[in-house]
């Protein structure tokens, strides 16, 4: 059974799982779907149509699911919020709804950890076990792959992609594409190198040279990145090679990292 604060606000029509707990203050809207085991704390507030994932933690003052900041965006629009599993969203992390420029939907995947004041604005799509450290900011239509640690006080610029695996430092400011397994920083960032403690943790020996050696011809050669990436993926056999190689070949925001002359 459910365990409600006699404080809380549950609009009817909300469907809650298998022990959840709602706090002091807290809201639910009537379109909400908590899943089994779902945490919301003291004056959070689930708003629209929002699905909260198995085991998620919800800290206090958060705000999951209010309409996007977005000038173009109209109350009847049908707009959603979907997260996943094992979350944590701490306090005053806000996420909102998706747009009609998009397909309508903001997404946090599985085992992600949210720090406080974090931002995940309209249409962003958030891997699996993504941290985003305290006021780290996403704009509206990024993109995030699993794995990727975000330093605090970071923003990242509308319909950037960020890679799988990558780290990005703290107090950066990111407004192009960062490559899967890459170590960004800086404001602008560039790419300064490959996410060594992230990929020793994930991977093999065997996949972890391959990355260094194409990173050396990707980033060190002197040549031009997209013609490297194409020429390195004809008879490439690494999958995490290729995956940082169509990564390149496919932006459209471009790659920031130090010309070689």
């Amino acid at each position: 059974m459910p365990n409600i604060h006699p404080n809380a606000v549950i609009e009817d029509g909300a469907k809650l799982g298998e022990d959840v707990k709602v706090g002091a203050f807290a809201f639910v809207s009537a379109k909400s779907v908590l899943e089994d085991g779902v945490e919301i704390m003291q004056g959070a507030g689930i708003y629209g149509d929002t699905l909260i994932g198995e085991g998620t933690k919800i800290y206090p003052y958060a705000i999951i699911g209010m309409p996007p900041q977005d000038i173009g965006y109209r109350a009847e629009d049908n707009v959603k919020v979907q997260i996943g599993k094992r979350n944590t969203l701490r306090e005053f992390v806000t996420v909102n709804a998706g747009t009609t420029h998009g397909d309508g939907t903001t997404r946090i995947g599985d085992d992600c950890f949210i720090m406080i004041y974090s931002h995940i604005a309209h249409d962003c799509q958030v891997g699996n076990n993504v941290i985003m450290a305290n006021n780290a900011t996403l704009a509206g239509h990024v993109e995030v792959g699993s794995y990727t640690v975000i330093g605090g006080m970071t923003p990242i610029h509308q319909f950037v992609k960020v890679g799988e695996g990558c780290m990005i430092g703290g107090a950066s400011a990111i407004s192009q594409d960062i490559p899967p397994f890459c170590l960004a920083e800086g404001n602008r960032a560039i790419v300064k190198g490959l996410n060594a403690v992230g990929i020793k943790r994930r991977f093999e020996k065997e996949d972890i040279r391959a990355l260094q050696s194409a990173y050396r011809k990707l980033f060190r050669s002197g040549l031009p990145i997209k013609d490297m990436a194409q020429e390195l993926i004809k008879n490439e056999k690494n999958e995490k090679v290729k995956q940082m190689c169509n990564f390149i070949l496919e932006t459209k925001r471009g790659i920031p990292y130090e010309r070689k002359n």
